[in-house]
């Protein structure tokens, strides 16, 4: 039954938006204006440095970006909602410190969370709609010139930390966000404040020092861009530090004390598939391409297509002990059709040349191939 909007109390609908939502399964949902002229000046200073690489989109739409009204004419209310990811794999810590086995960020061992987000921030618009009668609205997550984090700090789901990552105080930085930019006219919510105070572990423990100091990160030394974004060469000064880390990189999470109080998520979508929490870097970089068209199908990882992740693996398996069957792996692709992915494998290769490895490999047992040897 419907209901009446000319008499529903703004702050009765968002408590019943709050009650849907959890029944939908989010964690947490709130309400933020459209203010963003602190954030877009900000924006402006870290695009005016260069920190964006060639993620070229985040200098484009203008205001669209920092003014929702003018992305969705006639918005007046945002609503924020945040859903938890952290999936039971095997623990972080674990496959970082075994350098023959592939690390995945966490967020992409399971389904594509667009897709996920998005039925549901669309299942909750309509809830809304069955309540109040039709109303303008539309629903983004990660998928549009929004500036997420500021309207999820906005509306008191949590804080951007040093790292520039959202942290809640109940719940870690575990969870992706979503947005429904509507006409109704909601009270807002009281922003986060921030909760970092003198802790610098984010800072301190990434492996390309890609945080410069709180609050800026240089994406281009960003192991997440670097994996995902990036579409040529990784910088060589960069490609040793690196390590396994195939796809992102959790390390500025996993050191925050906040995510003490992160749980896994109860979300089937977000389970870990085809083992890829603890998969063998040999393993994976045998996939051909229509190997990895099925096995990412329905993932994130599937964006960035089979040359980035063999281009990935490559410099994973530089990084990784000079046994006999990461060196055959590497030889096996040292006339990969692609450029980029021989590149790469050359570096690989010349890598463990450079640290005795064909030795180490003969010393292991099998010896090394010839295509190896050169």
């Amino acid at each position: 039954m419907s209901l009446d909007p000319a008499t529903l109390a703004p702050e009765d609908l968002v408590h019943r938006i709050r009650e849907w939502g959890a029944e939908l399964g989010f964690q947490q949902v709130g309400i933020a204006g459209t203010e963003l002229a602190a954030d877009a000046g900000r924006l402006d200073e870290w695009l005016a440095a260069g920190f964006h690489g060639e993620m070229h989109w985040m200098a484009h739409h203008g205001a669209k970006r920092t003014e929702p009204a003018t992305l969705v004419p006639g918005t007046r209310s945002v609503i924020s909602v945040r859903l938890d990811y952290l999936p039971e794999a095997r623990p972080m810590d674990e496959v970082l410190g075994q350098p023959e086995l592939a690390y995945v960020s966490r967020y992409a061992l399971g389904r594509d969370y667009h897709k996920v987000l998005r039925q549901r921030l669309q299942r909750l618009a309509e809830r809304i709609a069955d309540a109040v009668g039709p109303f303008g609205y539309r629903v983004f997550t990660d998928s549009a010139p929004v500036l997420e984090k500021p309207l999820a700090r906005n509306a008191s789901l949590g804080w951007i930390g040093k790292h520039t990552c959202l942290i809640n105080t109940t719940a870690g930085s575990w969870f992706f966000l979503g947005e429904i930019f509507t006409d109704l006219a909601l009270p807002p919510d009281v922003p986060a404040s921030d909760h970092c105070g003198t802790c610098d572990r984010c800072i301190r423990a990434c492996p390309t020092g890609a945080i410069l100091a709180p609050y800026r990160l240089d994406a281009r030394r960003c192991i997440s861009y670097l994996t995902i974004e990036h579409p040529g060469a990784i910088p060589e000064p960069l490609r040793a530090v690196i390590g396994n880390r195939i796809y992102g990189c959790d390390d500025c999470q996993l050191v925050c004390p906040w995510n003490k109080f992160a749980r896994l998520t109860a979300e089937p979508d977000f389970r870990e598939r085809h083992g890829l929490g603890s998969a063998s870097l040999v393993e994976l970089f045998a996939w051909d391409e229509s190997t990895f068209l099925a096995r990412t199908e329905g993932s994130a990882i599937r964006r960035i297509g089979h040359v980035r992740w063999l281009r990935n693996l490559a410099v994973a398996l530089g990084n990784a002990p000079s046994t006999p069957a990461v060196l055959a792996a590497l030889a096996a692709r040292a006339d990969d059709s692609s450029p980029l992915v021989r590149e790469h494998v050359a570096w690989a290769l010349a890598r463990h040349a450079g640290r005795g490895g064909w030795v180490e490999a003969a010393t292991a047992g099998s010896g090394t191939p010839a295509a190896a040897r050169g």
